[in-house]
């Protein structure tokens, strides 16, 4: 592994980013939302910050790659640039939950497993950022509208404007999640395991790398799923109510 590369100034640059917007958010943007959700906002903040850009930077490397597409081509410059961009943000998230929400482990883990993944292709097998952007787009390709309907949420119950604004977000951003995480993206990882169960990355990405990077990413897949069911369910019972 590239030790000297994991404190490349790109990666310091980025986590310094998102700890500025973070403590910026918290202590001025937000700071009279109250104690219970200023940490949560102050990480939809570095979320906003993080995913709609994320999108752009990964089709940008992607259209812009010098390697011929395929989910074990080299990783290019601005591919790395992408994954250490994402990388410092789920550290920066990681640190959020270590410090405010300590026992959510579901969230701990699956920022830590994100981040195994990441660094293993960006920093350890040099291959299969290819596969791994085109994931990141479809994850982060709702996050604008999920952030703002978020923040909207810690105030619906007191602030009649951002009840409405809750209220008509959650179906279009609800929809939106399920087709790109519900069934685009499992038809991507679809794809993904057909390639390399057939050995098509052979002597490229080892074995113990792509196996480990796709039960994560099921894994994240099947856990998606549920939390947007579980959001689908409170709409309809609050639909219903009406």
């Amino acid at each position: 592994m590239e030790i000297i590369a994991l404190c490349s100034p790109s990666l310091l640059t980025f986590f310094f980013l998102f700890l500025s917007i973070y403590l910026f958010a918290y202590f001025s943007v937000i700071r009279n939302l109250g104690p219970k959700h200023r940490p949560e906002a102050s990480s939809c903040f570095i979320s906003l910050a993080h995913g709609t850009p994320a999108v752009f930077m990964a089709i940008n490397a992607l259209i812009n790659t010098q390697f011929p597409p395929s989910f074990a081509s080299p990783n290019s410059v601005l591919h790395n640039i992408v994954l250490e961009y994402s990388i410092s943000y789920f550290l920066m998230g990681l640190l959020h939950y270590l410090v405010f929400f300590p026992t959510d482990i579901l969230f701990i883990l699956h920022h830590l497993a994100t981040l195994y993944v990441f660094s293993m292709c960006r920093y350890m097998v040099h291959r299969g950022a290819f596969a791994l952007l085109m994931l990141l787009i479809l994850s982060e390709v709702t996050s604008l509208c999920q952030n703002v309907w978020t923040i909207a949420g810690f105030r619906k119950a007191d602030v009649r404007a951002a009840a409405k604004l809750c209220k008509l977000l959650c179906p279009p951003f609800c929809a939106l999640y399920s087709v790109a995480r519900g069934i685009m993206r499992p038809f991507l990882v679809y794809k993904m395991g057909i390639f390399y169960i057939n050995g098509l990355a052979e002597n490229l990405i080892p074995t113990w790398a792509w196996s480990s990077w796709m039960v994560v990413i099921i894994t994240a897949i099947l856990v998606t799923t549920i939390w947007v069911f579980d959001h689908w369910m409170d709409w309809y019972k609050e639909t219903i109510q009406l």
